[in-house]
């Protein structure tokens, strides 16, 4: 057997790839790595809209309390006296949220009803405080009923 080389019959599965089957396994591929990336996108920006929910959601209740306990330290502001919403210097948003009033929520309780003038004030106030996120993504509200606190004297309060 000089020289002579022997050609051997290919095997079964040998055949190696054709480049149809080639593209389609990359295509198949990409559009699974499409899908699984756009998962991922997805689920970063539900949490972050999650965090600022949950964030908004604390704040307006931190900032609520703290409007009680300005009222009941005696800052009761008449609301035939004074048209202005309350305001406390000292609370402190967290980075990225502001906090507010809802303009125009403020009622007043006249013995039956909520109402939007006030006629005379009895010591009842109903407003709506509002946390939103500097990027829109997130806001909450609560409504918050204020009570002027008793002092020796008051007429309203026996």
């Amino acid at each position: 057997m000089s020289g002579r080389h022997r050609v051997l019959p290919p095997v079964a599965g040998e055949r190696g790839e054709t480049l149809v089957e080639m593209l389609l396994a990359v295509a198949i591929m990409g559009i699974a790595a499409v899908a699984l990336m756009a998962g991922l996108t997805t689920s970063v920006l539900m949490s972050d809209i999650h965090r600022k929910q949950a964030t908004a959601g604390t704040t307006v209740r931190d900032y609520a309390e703290a409007l009680q306990k300005y009222v009941a330290d005696g800052n009761y502001v008449d609301g035939c006296a004074s048209p202005a919403p309350y305001t406390l210097g000292t609370f402190v948003d967290p980075a990225g949220f502001q906090h507010s009033v809802v303009a125009g929520s403020i009622r007043y309780w006249d013995g039956t009803a909520w109402q939007p003038a006030c006629g005379t004030d009895k010591g009842l106030q109903k407003l709506t405080i509002k946390v939103a996120s500097a990027d829109g993504r997130a806001s909450e509200q609560l409504v918050v009923v204020l009570r002027k606190p008793c002092g020796l004297g008051d007429v309203l309060c026996s």
